[in-house]
């Protein structure tokens, strides 16, 4: 599947934020438990624009973690109606922009607007993409009997079915013990 680069970023950043939460994240813990954990995040993925880096900020990121995850297992049109909201609700005014090495892409809220906010409008510019183009089916969550990490399909035949090589390789092998156990 193709996407503008810049859309691709914001939904590979969303994947990357929402498998943070204690349910989704490989360690089971909240990975994104304190103010340096969100600045790490932020700085390994090039997040710019205003980071306060403080415990209220980190709160707003939580919040926009969960609303994110809801979205993105919703259908079209109920997606269509939260990320419509989401730009609602920063008055969010697309433009295009260029920064910090990286081409013209679109920004929607001004680069010192708080960064929950900022996170919300970019992933939600992103899911206008996806909605626009049909392509829900791509947003997942593993497949994963005992993972709730979510997933971005960008393969050509949307057959992306585990939020990592680690979660396919755990579920191939309890489907092979299962036929071993009842071929013996």
């Amino acid at each position: 599947m193709h996407f503008a680069p810049d859309t691709v970023d914001a939904l590979e950043f969303a994947v990357l934020l929402c498998n943070t939460a204690p349910d989704a994240s490989r360690s089971g813990a909240d990975e994104l438990a304190t103010p340096a954990d969100l600045v790490t995040l932020l700085t390994e993925s090039r997040y710019s624009g205003r980071i306060d880096g403080d415990e209220a900020e980190l709160a707003d990121v939580h919040e926009t973690r969960e609303r994110l995850r809801r979205t993105w297992s919703l259908d079209r049109d109920a997606a269509a109606l939260e990320v419509n909201a989401m730009l609602a609700e920063a008055h969010a005014l697309p433009y295009l922009m260029r920064h910090d090495g990286f081409d013209w892409h679109l920004h929607a809220t001004a680069q010192d607007a708080p960064l929950a906010e900022r996170i919300r409008v970019e992933i939600a510019l992103a899911l206008v993409d996806v909605i626009r183009s049909g392509e829900t089916g791509r947003l997942r969550v593993c497949a994963a009997d005992d993972c709730a990490g979510l997933l971005l399909d960008l393969s050509r035949n949307g057959s992306k079915r585990f939020c990592s090589v680690r979660c396919g390789n755990r579920m191939n092998m309890i489907a092979f013990r299962a036929r071993q156990d009842r071929d013996a």
